[in-house]
């Protein structure tokens, strides 16, 4: 047989089971438990800082919440030593002149406490390279160091709250072909990372040497938000430096303007801030499963999302959303008496937020992994920043494995996939969503999209897939702030997103064939 000019061959369409993707819609839509789970993790636990016990708290409970759906394999898996863990409790700063006023600021993690209360002088300095060290020792001593420059205030131009319209959708199926690989800015990029952090080290001991009581930085958000993160370091044995503290932009404003004119400022600080482990010790996932059954039974379909969050809220959006959407989907899946052919395995990461370190040391244990660099200098950096690679080295489950499903982008509503240029994915994912359409969920897009732990799958070539997602106010206004809570999440979105998680975990464990693979570049 010939073909005409121009033509391809029809491909077979994808089954979907519309009876199982009913049973999973009436239970996700109507006997949901996703705002429940929601609350339960960040409220009754809060905020689950990697290693502090508020995230020993979250695995146990993710345990239990799962072995009593009648999950198996439960069980938390250890990942190599993070460091140490830390918490707190109260914190807060106070002006005491030249007026009083209470100034909001919160401690970033795996700092220092203040030791009770203290009081110091404000002053305004940048510690930027060795010289600037040499230059203030033996004149810090008692000071409390505000390290930014003011910020003038601007007024946003765009809504806070943000869901995707047609135009926006269509958008995102358009593709940027990426340009060529810039090894020299790579290393450019590794030098200065180094140059940092070793720099981070020696500024730590210099401002605990001189006596420094606290620094305070500027948060990078405005109208009363405090965006932070870490400082100080959660490896024991290094450096950990003063109390450092992030200010909101309209309080540290006042202070600099005050320090602009002249005047004296004195501050009255305290942060009961400590860390919880004297050594380091090993991070935690949380893993769990439906059993396959019959002769795929070995193979593996993954979803999963990080449990871990910053310290400063309850880590609602960031990643409480995405935690609860994928418990639910398992659950929905014991519901509705789903028996997948292939076993589907949740997993509920740790360390995300400090480098997806709870899922690449999972995927490198378990799958694949790289050879650790022969050059010292790449050896201690990040895996993204590393130019040397070598061959990938494949364990016996890497051919057993067919997809993982990663949600990580707030409580909005599931818009679509990312197809991570798997463009043989791509009809399969147009024939999953369908059923879907009339929730929202309509696009399949080439694109790639990065930040989270689906990354950790596809750097070792293995199908890995972030959904499309309305972002709401997620990077606005609670992406790792203190906003970060339970009614910034949308209810009816995470149901919907819990039906569909459900459905693709099925129909990928039911399928003949595992996801098809994008080929994998190696250097």
């Amino acid at each position: 047989m010939s073909l005409a000019a121009g033509a391809t061959l029809a491909q077979p369409a994808e089954p979907v089971d519309l009876d199982m993707v009913s049973r999973i819609r009436q239970e996700a839509f109507h006997r949901s438990q996703v705002m429940q789970t929601l609350a339960e993790l960040t409220e009754d636990i809060g905020p689950r800082l990697t290693n502090s016990p508020a995230m020993d708290r979250a695995n146990a409970w993710a345990r239990r919440k799962m072995e009593g759906w009648g999950l198996q394999n439960v069980h938390d898996d250890a990942f190599a030593d993070f460091g140490r863990g830390w918490e707190f409790g109260s914190a807060g700063i106070e002006m005491l002149a030249p007026r009083q006023l209470p100034l909001y600021a919160l401690p970033k993690g795996w700092t220092a406490g203040t030791d009770g209360v203290v009081e110091g002088e404000a002053i305004a300095l940048k510690l930027e390279k060795e010289a600037d060290l040499d230059k203030h020792r033996g004149k810090l001593r008692g000071k409390v160091l505000f390290v930014d420059d003011l910020r003038k205030y601007k007024p946003g131009e765009e809504p806070d709250f943000h869901r995707h319209d047609g135009t926006s959708l269509e958008d995102l199926q358009a593709f940027t072909v990426p340009g060529d690989r810039d090894d020299s800015e790579r290393a450019r990029r590794m030098k200065q990372y180094l140059e940092r952090v070793e720099f981070g080290r020696k500024l730590n001991a210099f401002l605990a040497e001189e006596g420094v009581l606290a620094t305070v930085e500027l948060s990078s958000r405005d109208n009363g938000i405090i965006r932070t993160g870490g400082g100080g370091s959660r490896k024991a044995g290094e450096p950990v430096g003063v109390p450092e503290f992030a200010m909101i932009a309209e309080h540290y404003n006042q202070v600099m303007r005050a320090l602009d004119d002249g005047e004296t400022v004195r501050l009255r600080l305290h942060s009961d801030a400590r860390f919880t482990t004297d050594a380091d010790r090993e991070g935690y996932n949380t893993i769990a499963e439906i059993p396959g059954r019959g002769a795929l039974a070995n193979e593996v379909v993954m979803i999963g999302a990080h449990m871990d969050s910053w310290h400063t809220a309850t880590g609602a959006a960031d990643n409480g959303a995405g935690v609860a959407v994928m418990m639910e989907a398992m659950r929905i899946l014991k519901a509705v008496g789903a028996k997948p052919r292939r076993t589907i395995r949740i997993a509920l990461w740790s360390g995300e937020e400090q480098g997806l370190i709870g899922s690449a040391d999972y995927v490198a244990r378990t799958f694949a992994s790289y050879p650790e660099p022969t050059d010292p200098e790449q050896a201690k950096l990040p895996a993204f920043f590393r130019t040397e690679r070598g061959q990938l080295q494949r364990k016996p489950a890497y051919d057993r494995f067919s997809a993982y499903f990663n949600l990580d982008n707030g409580s909005g509503k599931i818009r679509g996939i990312y197809a991570q240029e798997n463009l043989a994915a791509m009809p399969i994912f147009e024939a999953w969503l369908k059923p879907f359409n009339d929730v929202g969920a309509t696009v399949v897009t080439a694109r790639n999209t990065g930040s989270t732990d689906h990354i950790s799958f596809d750097r070792a070539g293995l199908p890995g897939f972030q959904f499309v997602q309305d972002r709401l106010d997620y990077f606005s206004n609670v992406h790792h702030t203190n906003l970060d809570t339970y009614d910034h999440a949308s209810p009816d979105d995470l149901k919907q997103a819990a039906a569909i998680v459900a459905s693709f975990a099925y129909h990928a464990a039911m399928r003949d064939a595992k996801l098809p693979r994008k080929p994998l570049l190696e250097d």
